[in-house]
């Protein structure tokens, strides 16, 4: 039996799949109460699978009148792209954020299996000179992976 929160995940992504738009509204209360959960449970939900890194904008007011609104980024400009992989990647990265952030690209379809694959093992590759061969810091590690990482994935998105 799947979790909750796999459940809820699934309940959202079908709302997009129904409405075919890239926004969808909620009220938490309203889910909350479809699924027989607190509210911070659909808190935990957007905040941990809807992400910037997985595609997502989460916009929401509290209150009586309250509502959740999640926009599904769409980058159809390669350009935007170039932008949102800067973003999610960022300065510095950990094998883990940038595995978790191949995974979510490969998900949406921005990259492909293999290209995920050659990327992990450039960053893996990379990593072991840095640590082994050149002594270089853990931090220093970190900004030469996050740079690899956004040369590799601009290189795809423009291509």
């Amino acid at each position: 039996m799947a979790s909750l929160t796999r459940v809820i995940e699934n309940y959202i992504n079908n709302l997009f799949s129904e409405m075919d738009e890239q926004t969808v509204s909620l009220r938490r209360k309203e889910l909350a109460e479809i699924f027989g959960c607190v509210p911070s449970q659909i808190n935990y939900v957007l905040r941990s699978r809807f992400t910037p890194e997985r595609g997502y904008i989460v916009e929401s007011q509290r209150g009586g009148h309250g509502y959740i609104r999640i926009v599904r980024i769409c980058y159809d400009i390669p350009e935007e792209r170039v932008n949102h992989i800067d973003e999610i990647v960022g300065d510095s990265i950990t094998e883990q954020e940038a595995r978790r952030i191949l995974a979510s690209l490969q998900e949406r379809g921005m990259i492909d299996s293999r290209e995920r694959l050659l990327i992990e093992v450039a960053l893996r590759h990379t990593d072991e000179l840095g640590s082994s061969e050149f002594d270089i810091s853990p931090y220093k590690r970190g900004a030469l992976a996050a740079e690899l990482l956004k040369r590799m994935l601009r290189s795809l998105a423009l291509a």
